[in-house]
C-alpha cells in the first residue's frame, strides 16, 4: 500500500505508533515490523505526496532509533584503526542500485549469521541520479531493511564519490562546487554520517610539482570537510574521506600521498588548528569500475597492484593517522584476490557492479523485464556507445541505466522472484564477509560506535 492521504496513514498507525513530541513509541512492534513498515517505505519511494513522504520517511528513521537501529558515523572505529588498536580486516562498502529495502535485508541477514561488522551502505552521486533514489529515500530503505530483520546496532550510510565533474568545473567551477555541496547537504539531512569526497577528477598531471598536480584537489578536499563539520549535527563526528587518484588512471604512489595530505593539513589549519580531518584515503591500484568488459561481454581479468596498495595504506596510518587506504572498483575482482585486502591493511574496499551483475543474471530475473530494459538502453544511452562496442559490451556499461526508470517494477518483482535473486545475493555477501575479515567484529564495531541521541523534529502534517 502507498498512502495517498494522511488520514489514512493516521487510521493504519492506531495502536501501532504513538508520537511524542519528537520520538514514536512503538505499541504494537510486530505489527509495525511486518505491516506497517512496508507501507511505510513503499510510500517513501512511490508516494506522490511529499508532505506524506516526509512523514513517513520520518517515522521509519524514529522507528528504528525506537527498536535500537540508528544511523552513525564511522568515524570513531576509524581513528581506532588509525591508532593501531584494531587492524587484521577490510571494510566492506556496499553500493546498493536496486531493490535497497530487499537488499539491505540479504545484507544484514548474511551479517547477524557470523556477527560481521561494520559494514558500510552507500551510494554515489552519480548513481543517486541514474537510480533515482535521493538520499532520504536511500537512507529511509537502508534503515527500514534492518527494522525489517530485527538488526539492532548502528548503520553506516555513506555518501560514496560525491565527485566534482571535471568538464563541468572547467566551464563554471561556482556552479560545480554548488552543486556537490547541495548534495553533501541533502546527503546530511538524511542521515549520511560518513561522506566520501572525490576532486581527485581535477588532479592536473601536467603540473611540473606533485603538490601542484595535487593542489585543486587537495583545497577543495578541505573547503568541502570544513563545510562538513559546520553541518554535522551536535555529537556526531561525520566520517570525511579523501581521494588522490581517479578510479581507471593511473596508479596512485607514496609520493602523490604525502603532497595531498600535507597539502589538504595546510589548508584545515589556516581555518581551524583543531578541525578533525579526513579518516581514509581512496587510492588508484589497477581497478576501474564495473570491469573492464571484452566483446562477449565477460569481465577482463585486473592485476591489482596490492604492494601499492599496502605501501599507501601503512604510509597513511603511521604518519597520517588515518584508518588506511581505499580500494574502489572491486566488486568484479576474482574470488581469491580478496583475501588479499585484510592481509595487506586496506581499510576498506567499494563494491556495485558484481551485485548488480548477480541480480541481471539471476534466472529468477524475468527474461521480458530484461528486454524491456535493453531496449530502452539501445534507445536512451545510444550516445554513450563507442564506436567498437559490441553489443554486449554496451549494454554491460550501460545496464546500471535501468535501474531507475524500472526501479518499480524491481521493487514488485513477485515475492518467489525477489527471495531468490536475494537469496543469492546473500551468499555472495556472506562469501565477502569471511574473506574480508569481518564477521565476529559486531561486538568490536559497538563498542567504538556508540549511539548518539539524535532528535529530529516531527513534521507538522503529523502533529
Amino acid at each position: 500500500m502507498v498512502f495517498d492521504a494522511i488520514d489514512l496513514l493516521k487510521k493504519e498507525m492506531e495502536g501501532v505508533i504513538a508520537i511524542e513530541e519528537n520520538k514514536i513509541h512503538i505499541l504494537d512492534e510486530k505489527n509495525f515490523r511486518f505491516s506497517l513498515l512496508d507501507n511505510l517505505i513503499h510510500t517513501v519511494v512511490f508516494g506522490m505526496d511529499n508532505h506524506i513522504r516526509q512523514a513517513c520517511s520520518w517515522l521509519i528513521r524514529q522507528g528504528g532509533s525506537a527498536l535500537g537501529v540508528w544511523s552513525a558515523s564511522i568515524q570513531p572505529f576509524y581513528e581506532a584503526m588509525g591508532r593501531q588498536e584494531i587492524h587484521g580486516f577490510t571494510v566492506p562498502a556496499i553500493n546498493i542500485r536496486t531493490m535497497t529495502y530487499d537488499t539491505t535485508q540479504a545484507i544484514l541477514r548474511a551479517a547477524m549469521k557470523n556477527q560481521a561488522g561494520p559494514i558500510i551502505f552507500e551510494i554515489a552521486r552519480s548513481e543517486i541520479d541514474y537510480t533515482s533514489q535521493r538520499p532520504v529515500e536511500y537512507a529511509s530503505a537502508v534503515i527500514a531493511g534492518a527494522i525489517k530483520v530485527g538488526y539492532q546496532g548502528p548503520l553506516f550510510i555513506q555518501g560514496d564519490h560525491f565527485q566534482f565533474n571535471a568538464k563541468r568545473f572547467a566551464q563554471d567551477p561556482e556552479k560545480e562546487t554548488k552543486s556537490v555541496k547541495d548534495i553533501i547537504w541533502e546527503a546530511i539531512e538524511a542521515g549520511f554520517y560518513n561522506i566520501d569526497i572525490d576532486s581527485s577528477t581535477l588532479v592536473d598531471l601536467s603540473q611540473k610539482t606533485l603538490k601542484e598536480q595535487q593542489k585543486l584537489n587537495y583545497t577543495l578536499a578541505a573547503d568541502m570537510t570544513v563545510m562538513i563539520r559546520d553541518l554535522e549535527p551536535e555529537g556526531i563526528n561525520i566520517s570525511v574521506g579523501g581521494e588522490i587518484g581517479e578510479v581507471g588512471g593511473k596508479n596512485s604512489t607514496v609520493d602523490e600521498l604525502r603532497a595531498f595530505m600535507d597539502g589538504y593539513l595546510e589548508e584545515l589549519k589556516k581555518i581551524d588548528k583543531n578541525l578533525k580531518g579526513i579518516s581514509k584515503i581512496s587510492v588508484q591500484t589497477g581497478t576501474s569500475h564495473g570491469g573492464v568488459p571484452l566483446p562477449d561481454g565477460s569481465i577482463a581479468k585486473v592485476k591489482i597492484d596490492f604492494d601499492t596498495l599496502e605501501k599507501l595504506s601503512e604510509m597513511a596510518r603511521t604518519d597520517y593517522g588515518l584508518s588506511g587506504a581505499v580500494q574502489h572498483g572491486a566488486s568484479t575482482l576474482p574470488d581469491e584476490a580478496f583475501d588479499q585486502f585484510p592481509a595487506r591493511g586496506t581499510a576498506e574496499v567499494h563494491l556495485a557492479t558484481g551485485f548488480q551483475n548477480i541480480v541481471y543474471e539471476s534466472k529468477a530475473f524475468p527474461a521480458d523485464l530484461k528486454s524491456k530494459i535493453y531496449h530502452y538502453l539501445k534507445e536512451s544511452c545510444v550516445d554513450e556507445r563507442k564506436e567498437n562496442d559490441t553489443e554486449e559490451q554496451f549494454l554491460y556499461k550501460t545496464r546500471k541505466k535501468g535501474f531507475g526508470p524500472f526501479k518499480k517494477e524491481l521493487w514488485q518483482l513477485s515475492d518467489d522472484k525477489r527471495q531468490y535473486i536475494m537469496a543469492e545475493l546473500e551468499k555472495q555477501f556472506v562469501f565477502l564477509f569471511t574473506k574480508l575479515g569481518v564477521n565476529g567484529n559486531d561486538a568490536l564495531t559497538k563498542t567504538y560506535v556508540k549511539p548518539v541521541n539524535m532528535p529530529v523534529s516531527c513534521p507538522g502534517i503529523l502533529r
